[in-house]
């Protein structure tokens, strides 16, 4: 997986006033979790942050702390409720050595039957939870649909792909074909055409 690289500088006052001023700097705080037990807490420049929140892709993150490297992932992020702007961010350290849990999107490929049958394609989920050492870690889980049949969906159950564990319930649907105005007619008509065949021969 793909990383992403934050300068970031450390910091010490938590008063409200002390985040106030932060923001009008341009800076959003945040804080690293996880790192031995001891939580760090830090600003980042707003504007540093807009390819890392603003896209579907997920990255595994090197934060540098005035000079201090951390290897992690983002855990949360709060927006204000009206402009949409980075009010706080959360992360989580992680092992390089162990595994990691983190959000990959689902990357679709393929014309499915069901579509080509006039049936309309729903994409339910467009991240799974997935856990797998860094190396091993994809930039995208990538799903054929070129069998998926009309009516029929791809679960997470179904998905395998190798040294990567799903953490999202079997049940979870990524995927499915739905039936459509057209579909359903092209299906009666389908289904009626032998029966008008065999009443056009005994006439």
């Amino acid at each position: 997986m793909k990383q992403f690289e934050i300068n970031a500088r450390e910091r010490g006052i938590f008063t409200k006033t002390a985040v106030k001023q932060l923001r009008k700097e341009g800076m959003v705080p945040c804080v690293l979790y996880g790192n031995n037990d001891e939580n760090i807490h830090f600003s980042v420049l707003e504007k540093d942050l807009k390819d890392l929140i603003f896209t579907p892709n997920s990255y595994i993150i090197s934060l540098n702390i005035e000079g201090k490297k951390h290897l992690c992932v983002m855990h949360d992020t709060q927006f204000h409720p009206v402009t949409d702007r980075v009010l706080h961010l959360d992360f989580l350290a992680i092992d390089p050595l162990q595994p990691v849990s983190i959000s990959v999107p689902i990357a679709i490929s393929g014309n499915s039957e069901g579509v080509r049958q006039g049936g309309k394609l729903q994409v339910i989920n467009r991240k799974l939870r997935v856990r797998a050492h860094l190396k091993d870690l994809p930039d995208s889980l990538d799903i054929d649909i070129t069998n998926l049949e009309l009516g029929k969906a791809i679960t997470a159950g179904e998905l395998k792909y190798e040294n990567v564990q799903i953490l999202a319930p079997k049940s979870t649907i990524i995927c499915m074909v739905k039936m459509t105005r057209a579909s359903t007619s092209a299906s009666a008509a389908a289904a009626a055409e032998p029966g008008e065949a065999a009443g056009e021969a005994q006439a």
